[in-house]
């Protein structure tokens, strides 16, 4: 009984000091025209980690509202884009959200995801073209 207590508590002190992966997935959204997704909660800093593809190079489109999701306050268009292709957005704000999506010809998807700040400063901005 001792030496199983004993590989117990070996074990679980393995296990704690592996790294953590603290970036969790809040909520993923996808489809191919206009919606308002579900209500998520997040903690700051987040991301939203989106895609978008579609059967022509130009003439697709995509535009991502972030909305406050118990007033319905529009709190700014977080992506709008007329070409394939896929980002990331970092937040620095907590909240209940929800995201209006529009979309002409193509297929998106939008992950939300929770990072510890240790993974948000890894985060840095593009340089456009």
């Amino acid at each position: 009984m001792q030496k199983l207590t004993a590989f117990f508590i070996a074990a679980v002190l393995a296990l704690a000091s592996l790294p953590a992966d603290a970036k969790t997935r809040v909520a993923e959204f996808k489809g191919t025209g206009n919606m308002t997704t579900a209500i998520f909660r997040v903690e700051s800093p987040w991301v939203l980690d989106w895609r978008l593809d579609g059967d022509y190079e130009q003439l697709v489109g995509l535009e991502i509202t972030l909305v406050e999701a118990k007033t319905s306050r529009h709190v700014g268009r977080v992506l709008y884009t007329k070409h394939r292709g896929n980002g990331v957005k970092l937040f620095h704000t907590a909240g209940l959200y929800q995201l209006r999506i529009s979309s002409t010809l193509a297929r998106w998807s939008v992950k939300i995801e929770q990072l510890t700040r240790e993974e948000a400063e890894l985060y840095t901005v593009k340089e456009k073209k």
